[in-house]
């Protein structure tokens, strides 16, 4: 008869003999008496880690005016939005401070509505800077229904996991800008045959995201799969900032206010407006119009728009900001030990260009990249210690780069 083989834990060292319970693994075993001590350390642990997460002292919480200071060092304009943002994300951290009492204060989605390369996404990007919540920025153009081509809407939430190294607590105090939120709008009003599977379909999945319900995030984004491990997550505390271009909208403004959108023309009774100043006049009802179900757009109270950038504004960000375009070219430039320079004509050029692109600021981006091109390839090889960028220089070389709809300024 073959000899039994005692059993010992695997982290006292203690046999079957020495103690009450002795729990075999794949590879070990642990005793009941290392099994209670570890589960008290890890629900120490977690306890403490999870109130540390939760607590917000609304003293150190910069106030909406600065923060809206700290914006104005990085965005030109748009003075409206941003104080709406401001607002919107002290009040988000008051809500996480609130005690339990009578009044519970309900989040504010916010909706921001403008042209491309007015800065929905830079002040997006720079508010992340000064938080101390997570933030995550998500695109909602790739969403689509489930199980079609695509990914599910619970993935939005897989960039503010990832954001807090998937500290699920501290996931659902935080802040998600979904960008693009135009692109998901209903494609019509009649009912059709095929399935509006990026568009309404969409739209009907972000509700309990926006509202607030527990949902399962996949940790690695995608598509969710059976023997994948989900995660569950509470949106309740988690405030959405959605913005989107939402081209065209502009005639749905004007058809609503019974006047033109080119600004002239109108009878004598209507109130001219110029196109650029419609956004002003924005409405829940012109989102609807738009393709936005009306159950989306009650979850996002707080709308507010973006202007459209003059010329005076664009030649603002090419210098003013902290992270003004230029001011980033004359850096890479001083690395190399060369003092880069733009003459006045040359930034009154890009700005020419930029309005004639209709690009916004963003345009701003592509035409000095591909101006300074050529001087980024070759100065780092010569023994030059300066380099000035003339308006003459900036012409020849858009018309070498043979740049799409460069027209020959007199």
């Amino acid at each position: 008869m073959a000899k039994k083989t005692e059993s010992y834990c695997s982290f006292c060292g203690r046999s079957s003999r020495e103690v009450d319970l002795l729990m075999p693994g794949i590879n070990g075993c642990i005793c009941s008496d290392c099994a209670a001590q570890a589960y008290e350390i890890s629900r120490n642990y977690l306890a403490e880690h999870h109130t540390k997460a939760a607590d917000i002292d609304i003293n150190e919480v910069p106030k909406p005016t600065a923060i809206k200071e700290y914006l104005d060092q990085y965005i030109i304009g748009q003075e409206r939005a941003k104080k709406y943002i401001s607002v919107a994300v002290y009040n988000h951290y008051k809500r996480l401070a609130q005690k339990d009492d009578d009044v519970d204060i309900e989040k504010s989605n916010i909706i921001m509505v403008g042209p491309t390369g007015t800065g929905k996404t830079l002040i997006a990007k720079t508010i992340a800077r000064l938080l101390k919540v997570p933030f995550a920025i998500v695109d909602a153009t790739v969403l689509t229904e489930a199980g079609y081509v695509g990914e599910d809407i619970e993935s939005l939430l897989t960039r503010l996991l990832q954001a807090c190294d998937y500290d699920v607590k501290l996931a659902e105090r935080g802040i998600v800008f979904i960008d693009e939120i135009d692109k998901i709008a209903r494609k019509g009003d009649n009912p059709s045959i095929t399935r509006d599977v990026s568009g309404e379909g969409v739209q009907q999945g972000l509700l309990k995201l926006l509202e607030g319900s527990i949902v399962n995030v996949p940790p690695q984004g995608g598509r969710k799969h059976p023997e994948q491990r989900m995660i569950a997550v509470n949106t309740k505390n988690i405030l959405f900032i959605c913005g989107g271009a939402f081209e065209g909208i502009e005639r749905k403004i004007a058809l609503r206010l019974n006047t033109h959108a080119v600004g002239y023309g109108a009878e004598a009774n209507n109130k001219r407006i110029a196109r650029e100043k419609l956004l002003h006049y924005v409405t829940p009802q012109d989102l609807r119009s738009f393709g936005l179900i009306p159950e989306i757009i009650g979850r996002l109270p707080i709308l507010t728009n973006l202007e459209e950038l003059d010329r005076d504004a664009l030649r603002r960000i090419l210098v003013e900001p902290k992270n003004a375009i230029v001011k980033q070219y004359i850096k890479l430039f001083k690395m190399d030990g060369v003092e880069l320079r733009f003459d006045d004509a040359a930034l009154d050029y890009i700005v020419d260009k930029a309005i004639e692109f209709k690009l916004g600021a963003r345009g701003l981006r592509s035409i000095v990249e591909t101006i300074m091109i050529d001087a980024m390839y070759e100065v780092p090889s010569t023994d030059k210690k300066e380099f000035e960028v003339s308006k003459d220089y900036a012409r020849m070389q858009l018309n070498k780069a043979n740049f799409d709809m460069i027209q020959q300024v007199n």
